[in-house]
C-alpha cells in the first residue's frame, strides 16, 4: 500500500469518528424522541458535521492558528469528505428496507447503522486520496501539524 493510499485511511478514519459520533448521537436521539425520519435523518447529518469539523478544527486551533484560520481550514479539510459520507451512509439507511422505521431495540437499526458506515468509510477513503494528491483535503491540515 503506498503513502498516499495510507493517508488517505487515516484521514478517512478521522472523518469516519466525527462522522459516526455525530450520526450515532443524532439517530439515537432522534429515535428517542419519537422524532419523524427526516428530522431524526437532519439531526444526525448535523451532528455528523459539527463532530466532524470540530474534531479538525480543534486539532489545528492547539497548533496556534486563529479562531478564523482553524475555522477555515476545516471546512477546506473536511467539507466533501463528510458530504461523502453522510451522503453515502443516510442513503443506505434510507435505502434497507424498514432501516429508517427501526426503533433502538431493534437489531435493524444498529446492523443497518453498523453497516452504512463501514461502507461509507469503504467508499470516502478514495475521494480522500483524490483530495490529498491534489493537496486538499487533509493535505491542508498537515502543512499545521509543524506550525
Amino acid at each position: 500500500m503506498d503513502n498516499l493510499t495510507k493517508s488517505a485511511i487515516s484521514a478517512t478514519l478521522h472523518c469516519l469518528t466525527g462522522c459516526a459520533i455525530g450520526e450515532v448521537l443524532g439517530m439515537v436521539l432522534g429515535t428517542a424522541l419519537n422524532w419523524s425520519n427526516l428530522a431524526t435523518t437532519i439531526l444526525a447529518i448535523a451532528l455528523a458535521f459539527l463532530f466532524g469539523y470540530s474534531f479538525t478544527f480543534f486539532g489545528v486551533l492547539k497548533h496556534g492558528l486563529s479562531f478564523r484560520k482553524a475555522l477555515s481550514v476545516a471546512l477546506a479539510a473536511d467539507t466533501l469528505s463528510i458530504t461523502t459520507m453522510e451522503i453515502v451512509d443516510n442513503g443506505f439507511i434510507w435505502l434497507v428496507p424498514g432501516a429508517v422505521h427501526a426503533t433502538l431495540s431493534m437489531w435493524l437499526f444498529w446492523a443497518s447503522l453498523i453497516a452504512s458506515l463501514a461502507i461509507a468509510f469503504i467508499l470516502t477513503v478514495p475521494v480522500n486520496r483524490w483530495l490529498i494528491a491534489r493537496g486538499r483535503g487533509h493535505a491542508v491540515v498537515h502543512e499545521y501539524h509543524h506550525h
